[in-house]
């Protein structure tokens, strides 16, 4: 059997998050989504919210499994008995950035292998960065989130100018 982890910080969770975890999920045995919690990092949605988000975005798949985690991802894999990393690709940067973070986690977890996927074309754009922007603006978010991200994200900023669309 073999487990297969894709961590992100999800915040939040879009149509291109969805589309890798599905895919992945249908490739592994046992897929966990692991919610790191980046205390550098300013969030939209607090990590409690962004798993109950996925959680409920996942609820129908028996393989995989939504998870937190505050240490490093590849020492969490280790524990856990996880030997494939998936990482999500949009492009060249992403490509360098995550060659580079493969290699560290070859040095510090080395039976632990990591697998670059990239998107579908339509979900290539999608980023937490987007979202963060088109929310600023008040756009529509529909194109981007599923209804019940859309929703969360609605209710956590009711005092911005984000438009519901």
């Amino acid at each position: 059997m073999i487990k297969a982890a894709f961590p992100g910080s999800f915040d939040p969770p879009t149509f291109g998050h969805l589309d890798i975890i599905e895919r992945a999920g249908s490739i592994f045995d046992e897929l966990f989504v692991i919610a790191a919690d980046n205390h550098k990092k300013q969030h939209i949605l607090p990590v409690s919210e962004r798993i109950e988000l996925l959680n409920t975005l996942l609820c129908e798949k028996k393989n995989i499994h939504v998870m937190r985690c505050n240490t490093l991802v590849v020492d969490f894999m280790h524990e856990q008995g996880i030997t494939v990393l998936i990482r999500g690709v949009r492009g060249v940067q992403d490509f360098i950035y995550e060659s580079k973070l493969s290699r560290w986690n070859q040095i510090l977890q080395p039976n632990i292998e990591t697998i670059l996927m990239m998107p579908r074309p339509e979900y290539a754009i999608f980023s937490s960065s987007a979202v963060r922007e088109l929310m600023a603006f008040g756009k529509d978010l529909s194109m981007i989130v599923p209804e019940p991200v859309r929703q969360a994200l609605e209710k956590n900023h009711t005092n911005s100018t984000y438009r519901t669309a």
